[in-house]
This record gives C-alpha cells, sequence and structure tokens, in this order.
C-alpha cells in the first residue's frame, strides 16, 4: 500500500479523530446523509459507524443510480430489445426488477442485450452491426461527460442512447425541501464532486445553509468529514467545505461541465422510490435529437416509483432507515435473489450491507 494511502487509514489518528466527534457531537442527536455507494462501502466495510457515539447517525440517501432507475424506464428498455432492437447498458443494470421482469430475463427469453463497461463500448458494437443499437444510460454526472463526448464525436447512423443520466445536487435539495428526512449535514461524493466541482453545490449551500463535506473514500475522509459537519454545527454555519482537496477542485473539470452543456439539458426526472425532482435529469439536447431513443422509438412512458410489494429501498433511497431494517434484508432478498433495486447494484446500500455481513435489526 501507498504511505499516501496508508496514512488515511491510520488507526491511531482515528482514535483522535473520534474523541474529536465525540467532544463536538455532545449529547446531540445528528443525523447526516450521505449520496454515494463509494462512501457506504468504506463505511460498512471498516465499521465507521460502531466507532461514533450512539447520538450520530450516518444514513446513505440516494447516492446509486441503478437503484433510481424507475421501473417504467426499465420496461421501456425491455420493449426495445424484444422488438429487434440490440440494448446495451452496465452490468448492475441489467439484473434490476421492473414490471417485466429484469433486462437479464429478457436476455434470457432471447433479447439482444449486451453488458459494455462504458458507452465508448456501445458505440464499438453499432459500429458492427447494421441493427438499430441504443444505449441504455444511467449514472450521475461521473459517467454524464463520456456520453456526451461519444454524441458530440458523432457516432454511427444506427446508434442512439436513451438517457436515465440523474443529477445529484438538486436529489439532495429535495430531500430538504420534501422535509420528510431529518438532514443536519450531508457527507457529498468525491468521484461527482470532480465533475462538478466545490461550486456545483453552491445552490444548496445558498438556499438551504445546511452543512455540507465533500469527502474522500478512505476511512480517515469519512470520519474528518463527520468531524467537520459536528464543527460547523457547533459554531453555526451552514457551509460547503472540502475535505477532498487533493482532488477535487473548486471549478471541477471545466471540460466535462463543457461536454455535458452541450450535449444534455436539464430536465424533471423520475427518481424510483423518491418521486419526481425538478432539474434533476439529462435529457439529449435538440441538437442531438437524432440520437435520442425516446424520441426515435417514441418511447414515452406514463412514469412509475414503485418498489416491489414488501420491499423498502424507497425509504432507504431517502435516507428514513437503514438496510437492515427492511424485513425482507437477507432473508427473502439477497444478492443472490434480490427483491428490490438496493440488493442489485454494488453501489446499492442494502447489497453494501449483505456484502460484509451486517445483520438484521
Amino acid at each position: 500500500m501507498f504511505p499516501f494511502v496508508r496514512s488515511f487509514r491510520d488507526s491511531r489518528m482515528a482514535r483522535d479523530v473520534c474523541r474529536l466527534i465525540e467532544e463536538l457531537a455532545g449529547d446531540r442527536r445528528v443525523r447526516i446523509v450521505h449520496v454515494c455507494g463509494t462512501h457506504e462501502d468504506t463505511i460498512t466495510k471498516y465499521g465507521l459507524r460502531s466507532l461514533l457515539p450512539p447520538n450520530v447517525e450516518v444514513l446513505m440517501g440516494p447516492g446509486c443510480p441503478v437503484c433510481t432507475v424507475p421501473p417504467n424506464r426499465i420496461d421501456s428498455a425491455i420493449r426495445l430489445a424484444e422488438s429487434g432492437v440490440t440494448v446495451t447498458t452496465f452490468g448492475d443494470m441489467v439484473r434490476v426488477p421492473a414490471g417485466r421482469g429484469s433486462l437479464a430475463d429478457a436476455k434470457a427469453r432471447g433479447a439482444d442485450i449486451r453488458i459494455v463497461y462504458g458507452i465508448h463500448d456501445a458505440v464499438r458494437i453499432a459500429e458492427r452491426l447494421d441493427n438499430e443499437v441504443v444505449h441504455f444510460a444511467v449514472g450521475f454526472e461521473t459517467t454524464a461527460p463520456t456520453a456526451a463526448a461519444e454524441l458530440i464525436a458523432g457516432p454511427p447512423e444506427n446508434f442512439s442512447i436513451y438517457s436515465a443520466h440523474l443529477l445529484i445536487p438538486p436529489a439532495m435539495m429535495h430531500l430538504l425541501e420534501a422535509g420528510e428526512t431529518p438532514v443536519d449535514g450531508f457527507i457529498n461524493p468525491g468521484h461527482v464532486s470532480t465533475i462538478i466541482g466545490v461550486q456545483g453545490y453552491r445552490e444548496v449551500e445558498t438556499r438551504h445553509r445546511v452543512p455540507q463535506v465533500i469527502a474522500g473514500f478512505e476511512p480517515l475522509d469519512v470520519l474528518f468529514a463527520v468531524a467537520m459537519i459536528l464543527r460547523q454545527l457547533d459554531e453555526g454555519r451552514g457551509e460547503i467545505e472540502n475535505e477532498y482537496s487533493r482532488v477535487v477542485k473548486e471549478e471541477g473539470n471545466p471540460r466535462a461541465l463543457e461536454l455535458m452543456a452541450e450535449a444534455f439539458e436539464p430536465v424533471d426526472a423520475p427518481w424510483r422510490g423518491i418521486g419526481t425532482i425538478p432539474r434533476s435529469g439529462l435529457a439529449v439536447s435538440r441538437r442531438f435529437e437524432e440520437y435520442d431513443a425516446s424520441k426515435r422509438f417514441d418511447m414515452e412512458v406514463e412514469e412509475s416509483y414503485a418498489m416491489p410489494e414488501g420491499c423498502r429501498c424507497g425509504e432507504v433511497l431517502r435516507a428514513l432507515i437503514y438496510p437492515w431494517d427492511c424485513p425482507l434484508f437477507n432473508t427473502v432478498c439477497t444478492p443472490e435473489s434480490p427483491v428490490g433495486p438496493c440488493m442489485v447494484s454494488q453501489e446499492g446500500g442494502c447489497y453494501i450491507s449483505a456484502k460484509y455481513g451486517v445483520e438484521r435489526s
């Protein structure tokens, strides 16, 4: 392990930070929400919740892009594939259940559905086929720039994308404005922040004055972020701070932001388990609408946000409960046989908890 990385896993420093957290927290109850599957992996893998005082909670919110794709969008992709179109998408997306089953079920029935590691692979497939190829594009600001770059570069005429790209800051504001989820502070996602920068959260800061800390992915990154949020609360501040300054800059990645602004436009978007959030999605811009599968194939659908019966994934995504509070967790719903989307994706809170052996409440 590189010495630099090892320093962010130093047990003595972790003990010092935990003592600071306990001192700053005092007796008040604090509820911190993060919106990143990798942060949840770090928190669960290293048992960070067990190091925090019982009055300081850290819950995962809508930080899993695959988990938040509405079932009707998946059903539309299945219908496309069953009509003879070649559909490409990421591995996690293939297993997410919807009304017509999953894309994996459709593939087993003979539909041409292919797993790719990125949109570039999907374009290469289109170059080799005469068939129509639709890339079911999911992900937050981290994956949207590569999709934008392919659209701008001019893909083959038989290629289009079905965009389910979503944006994190509007989801954070929705949690605050809906009034359902108590949020005393946010740990902001590292990967997304490399794209949008500190500036990407200024609207959240201006409108809500809730402490936010952009954090890296090592155990000490997360503990530092908790301490920084508690210090803000102690001092009566509600600002955006950058713990991950070794990677994340104020301006983010300007070129990536330019690509996204050129190829996409923000739209109101449905989030599974949450509802429609204003200006939280990315639709293909008019300039590139010839590559917009929703227009090429007339894919207008009535949106649905439902979860399977008994599944509490929606509450997990809204940071209302922990995965192990769901009665289905690791009983009838397991990584091998998932009921809800949070148990499918490697970025889902339920999958991560199950992977590291967390037991039900």
